[in-house]
């Protein structure tokens, strides 16, 4: 089975649960030569860790990645790359309690039907704390796209219906929630306190940015480029619609509005999201994801049990209020991995 494997020549396979001993990546496919250390991986792993207050979820987990093959004296070797990320502050006895229960907004029962049997601490596989091993190998992907001038780049550009009408990028280190319009930022935290003190949670919408991809990523009909981010992008579990460019307004445009003008200069405007017909045109790719509410709140909700009996529940536990903002590393990781396996497929061609 290859549900946990992603990509065509920069494979990675991840593995773990949220509460077993550790989770990790292996990346088969990396070019030699690469300058790799663990410093360079730790930065994307900070940015997602728990623990850092406001609405995310309180376990500490320091997030410390081990790299334990494919690197020899600071560069790569060719050889799969094996990195691993050892949980430190997993508390299964809180979810003794969930073990015949399935909760509204999760994968318990569809896991269940699906396999016979689930781990009920945390989710198992189903849980956030899966994206760790992503962000890792992303981080791996990202130094490659470095390496040829492709840089990626996400943040929030709405949180519970507060909206951005401002895109200063130099504005996304300087809030936790990655904002680039600092008032939206300050209106979307107030909304966390109060949703915090309803027992609810929120969802968003992320945008992500690729500059400097060359002219040429993707492949025809079924492999289009949009489609192989799509698919990336759907894969993260909280994230319920893609679109790309213009996306869905672009169905409310006419043609001559939708249409990029090519002028000597390059496109005068970018509807497409930087790709055409499937391939990238060498425009800044631009993609946004909605991102769900997060499940698992303390309001009461209606459910079933293993004896499908209808029971009342309230999830407690240590949750975050939203996936955004531990979500928007996992979708530059997505994007960082999706860039790099469609680089090195062009480059094949090109030889």
């Amino acid at each position: 089975m290859a549900g946990s494997t992603f990509g065509n020549i920069f494979r990675v396979t991840t593995w773990g649960e949220s509460h077993g001993p550790a989770l990790g990546a292996v990346i088969d496919g990396c070019p030699p030569g690469l300058q790799l250390d663990v410093t360079y991986i730790q930065k994307d792993l900070d940015r997602r860790r728990p623990g850092k207050g406001g609405g995310e979820s309180p376990r500490k987990e320091p997030d410390r990645v081990e790299i334990q093959s494919g690197v020899f004296e600071g560069l790569t070797t060719g050889t799969p790359i094996s990195l691993i990320i050892y949980n430190k502050d997993a508390q299964s006895k809180a979810y003794d309690h969930l073990q015949n229960i399935f909760r509204p907004g999760h994968g318990d029962l569809t896991y269940l039907k699906k396999y016979g049997i689930r781990d009920h601490r945390g989710g198992g596989r189903a849980s956030a704390r899966e994206t760790v091993a992503r962000v890792a190998a992303g981080a791996v992907a990202r130094k490659l796209l470095a390496d040829n001038d492709i840089a990626v780049t996400a943040y929030t550009v709405a949180l519970g219906g507060v909206a951005t009408s401002k895109r200063n990028m130099q504005d996304i280190p300087k809030n936790r929630l990655y904002c680039p319009d600092a008032e939206a930022a300050a209106r979307m935290e107030e909304l966390i306190d109060a949703v915090r003190k309803k027992g609810d949670s929120l969802g968003g919408v992320v945008e992500i940015r690729a500059t400097g991809c060359p002219v040429g990523l993707g492949e025809p009909v079924f492999d289009k480029l949009d489609a192989a981010l799509a698919r990336a992008l759907m894969s993260i579990g909280a994230v319920k619609g893609v679109e790309i460019g213009a996306g869905f307004r672009a169905a409310e445009l006419h043609g001559s509005e939708n249409n990029d003008a090519i002028t000597p200069e390059g496109y005068r405007t970018n509807n497409a999201g930087g790709i055409l017909a499937g391939i990238s045109n060498g425009d800044a790719i631009i993609t946004r994801v909605a991102v769900k509410p997060i499940p698992s709140i303390s309001l009461e909700q209606d459910t079933l049990n293993l004896d499908n009996e209808p029971i009342k529940i309230r999830v407690g536990g240590r949750h975050d209020i939203s996936a955004i903002p531990r979500i928007v590393p996992v979708c530059e990781a997505m994007v960082c991995l999706t860039l790099a396996d469609q680089l090195l497929r062009q480059k094949a061609i090109e030889k």
